[in-house]
């Protein structure tokens, strides 16, 4: 397989396109992100990078508190236009139900299947970008994306978002079991 170098670049997928919200001068408001992975296993945690002049990054500063929702594909133009518009110039806390959980200061959205309470443990700034480092305090599943007592991707459909064709996909399908296919 021949290789063309392409210089430096964040090509790695899939990029989860999710909505990380935070109440920012006292009114909840919501952010799409693609860069956003899973930090830690004990205590669990999730990183999210956002970039500096971000005006929900201004919240999650001001309270140590944020939320990851995970939105279904059905809920694409929504997410879309969350990436699109500041909340600095346009409230966004009236485009989706919220709901406070443990912590009251993380938004979570009602509507998407999958919504991760944070509290922050750590910032790292990182040129254009801050990493915030979240532990998960509490998750919140919708009931009809259970399956067997365990999360089902398949029902929660999450929104995956494609840099180099700018494209939203979902979940394609599952092609060998994980921990077995390499002991064959």
């Amino acid at each position: 397989m021949e290789k063309i170098k392409l210089g430096p670049q964040t090509l790695l997928y899939p990029m989860p396109a999710v909505l990380v919200g935070a109440n920012v001068n006292e009114k909840p408001n919501l952010m799409t992100a693609a860069w956003c992975g899973i930090a830690s296993h004990e205590p669990p945690a999730v990183s999210a990078a956002l970039h500096k002049d971000r005006y929900t990054l201004e919240g999650i500063r001001k309270n140590g508190t944020f939320s990851i929702n995970v939105p279904s594909s059905s809920m694409v133009k929504e997410t879309d236009y969350c990436g699109l518009y500041s909340g600095q110039n346009n409230d966004k806390s009236q485009i989706f139900e919220i709901f406070y959980g443990t912590l009251k200061t993380a938004p979570l959205i009602q509507e998407c299947p999958v919504n991760l309470e944070c509290k922050v443990i750590h910032y790292l700034d990182l040129g254009s970008h801050t990493l915030v480092v979240g532990e998960i305090i509490e998750t919140y599943i919708a009931d009809s994306c259970m399956s067997h007592g365990e999360a089902d991707p398949e029902r929660i459909d999450p929104l995956i978002y494609i840099p180099g064709t700018q494209e939203y996909h979902r979940l394609g399908e599952a092609i060998a079991p994980a921990f077995k296919i390499g002991e064959k």
